[in-house]
């Protein structure tokens, strides 16, 4: 038997704002729904998600569909780049992930690398797979660290990967065990 974990990127939101309360867009709240009509269909058992609210309104539809609470787990929430609680400029963005993605343990200020928000984020997920082995998990997601979660599966989930993802997207990883067998993207882009 398999266990299946589907990674839900976040929808659309707005570029200003608090990191952990900026919520959908409208086409983010349109994409949300599309996300439940997709997954409704693979027989999920448990939606966890990071506690940002953009990520957790991506999948909250999906969890009432299933008769279930969103399962809240603070150590999956997006990296943090700085000290500040505001989004960071795509401007500012773009080189700090190539930085990052060079050197793992690079990070600004009050910041945190890319090698410590891996550690901490595939903690929740080994505890997933254990607690919910041979079942199917979505997990509300943010760009950078849903790709160091994939990418400590297998590293071809790197930068070239993160910057070809749409918000919102989705992946579902096969696991056997504690390994990863399979990934395929079940988001279908406009």
């Amino acid at each position: 038997m398999s266990t299946y974990v589907y990674m839900v990127r976040h929808g659309e939101s707005p570029k200003e704002g608090n990191d952990r309360t900026r919520g959908l867009t409208p086409k983010g709240y349109l994409d949300s729904n599309t996300i439940t009509d997709i997954l409704k269909c693979e027989n999920i058992n448990v939606v966890v998600s990071s506690p940002y609210r953009r990520s957790v309104l991506t999948v909250k539809n999906l969890a009432e569909h299933i008769g279930q609470e969103v399962l809240i787990y603070e150590d999956l929430k997006e990296r943090k780049f700085s000290s500040e609680d505001n989004r960071i400029s795509d401007k500012q963005l773009v080189p700090l992930l190539e930085k990052s993605f060079e050197d793992s343990n690079f990070a600004l200020d009050g910041g945190e690398s890319n090698d410590d928000c891996q550690k901490r984020a595939i903690k929740v997920v080994n505890e997933l797979l254990e607690k919910f082995r041979n079942k199917k998990i979505v997990i509300g997601s943010h760009g950078a660290i849903m790709t160091l979660m994939m990418g400590y599966f297998d590293s071809t989930y790197d930068l070239n990967f993160l910057h070809s993802t749409s918000k919102p997207d989705i992946y579902r990883m096969e696991f056997k065990g504690m390994d990863l067998v399979n990934v395929r993207r079940i988001w279908e882009v406009d």
